[in-house]
């Protein structure tokens, strides 16, 4: 592995404009969004027709406003200032929960009850009561079963990545990819290492870790990421910053991922050469970067690209889908990111694809360049995944024949 270029922290591309609707949704979501995900359930499983005993009404509505009391205060103290472990793990699971209530109870509340009007099933109030039943055992199914998916070694998705100005030597390179572990409050130390032993399993060639380590400073989530010490490749471990780093010291996270043997990949490039042939293997700090106020940091792509030969094929690790604009642009082969999480708990992947141009997999920007898109490795927040399962990515990079 050869180090060609400069730092690259020179002024260059300002972020992509985010889309006008996004704007307005991310404005309010913070006022709208508690209460819609707590109200809407209540009414659906108690003031919808069932005509409950008062008791079971009276506690029914209790709980439903202590969870839209605790769970933000618990997110602000957790995810705030404070950085409370506890408050935070109290806070994202009620999120994760009232979104999957909220979820279903908009769906049977809908579907069900009209398929059971049409079924002509009961009077109002079974009908409601059947709804209400419904929401519950479903949403607790998911809740459980998205639990045991966030919590689990993810499973390993390979696939084969064809670069028509890929050289025969570099033909069948390995290149693993793991992205937004997200250690956090709940102490994932022994995950982390299982996941690194499945890591080195595939025997790569190099090994991509595009960003979003921990949310927590690198020296209170150091003991998570220790693990990532143990990694092997047979030519490079590279890392670029995710956006989470710059809510945590970012620069804390580049120094430790250098001390534990990974290249971070600022706005610069490295070489990676077998069998004759050679591939530019490329990376920026997030587009969020140049808003943090750090010196020096920000997503500059000419200065990733400086001094590299255009006629070389080059591999780009940028954290966010939202990149390949820019990539496309100056013509890159492939580009590595993550950010999205599939989704992590459904339908939230409609809101996703709102503010980035893939949510996962492999997908064709302009004439030349691919993006591979990673459900991500752990999970952020509520430790759930529904629908969206987490992922460790083998690409095997071909050439043209």
């Amino acid at each position: 592995m050869t180090d060609t270029s400069s730092t690259g922290q020179a002024r260059g591309e300002a972020p992509a404009p985010r889309r006008r609707t996004l704007y307005r949704l991310v404005r309010y979501l913070p006022l709208v969004a508690p209460v819609l995900l707590w109200a809407v359930p209540c009414w659906v499983l108690l003031y919808g027709g069932q005509h409950w005993p008062l008791p079971v009404t009276v506690g029914g509505t209790v709980l439903f406003v202590l969870g839209l009391v605790a769970m933000p205060l618990g997110m602000a103290r957790g995810h705030g200032r404070r950085q409370q472990d506890a408050a935070a793990i109290v806070g994202d699971t009620l999120l994760g929960a009232s979104w999957v209530l909220f979820t279903w109870s908009v769906l049977l509340g809908v579907l069900l009850r009209l398929a059971l009007v049409v079924a002509g099933t009961g009077d109002g109030q079974d009908r409601a009561r059947i709804v209400t039943w419904a929401v519950l055992g479903v949403s607790a199914v998911l809740l459980a079963w998205g639990y045991v998916e966030a919590r689990r070694v993810p499973r390993v998705r390979r696939l084969d990545v064809r670069l028509p100005r890929l050289g025969a030597g570099l033909d069948g390179l390995r290149v693993v990819l793991v992205t937004d572990t997200h250690y956090g409050p709940l102490d994932r130390a022994r995950w982390s290492a299982r996941v690194c032993e499945t890591v080195n399993t595939l025997e790569a060639d190099l090994v991509c870790h595009t960003g979003d380590i921990a949310d927590g400073t690198a020296e209170r989530r150091r003991a998570q990421a220790a693990p990532l010490g143990t990694v092997r490749a047979t030519h490079a471990r590279v890392y670029v910053t995710g956006n989470h780093e710059y809510y945590s010291e970012a620069q804390g996270w580049v120094d430790l991922m250098d001390e534990l043997g990974w290249e971070p990949l600022r706005n610069r490039h490295l070489l990676l050469e077998r069998g004759g042939d050679t591939l530019v293997v490329a990376g920026v700090d997030d587009v969020t970067a140049e808003a943090s106020g750090l010196p020096g940091h920000g997503a500059h792509l000419a200065g990733a690209l400086d001094g590299a030969d255009p006629g070389l094929p080059v591999l780009l690790l940028a954290h966010q889908p939202a990149f390949v604009d820019r990539a496309a642009a100056a013509g890159v082969d492939l580009q590595l990111s993550g950010h999205t999480h599939g989704g992590q708990i459904w339908p939230f992947h409609h809101l996703v694809r709102l503010d980035q141009p893939a949510l996962a997999g492999l997908s064709r920007h302009g004439a030349r360049t691919l993006l591979y898109t990673s459900r991500g490795t752990g999970f952020w927040g509520p430790p759930f995944r529904v629908f969206a399962p987490s992922e460790i990515t083998l690409l095997v990079l071909r050439g043209a024949n």
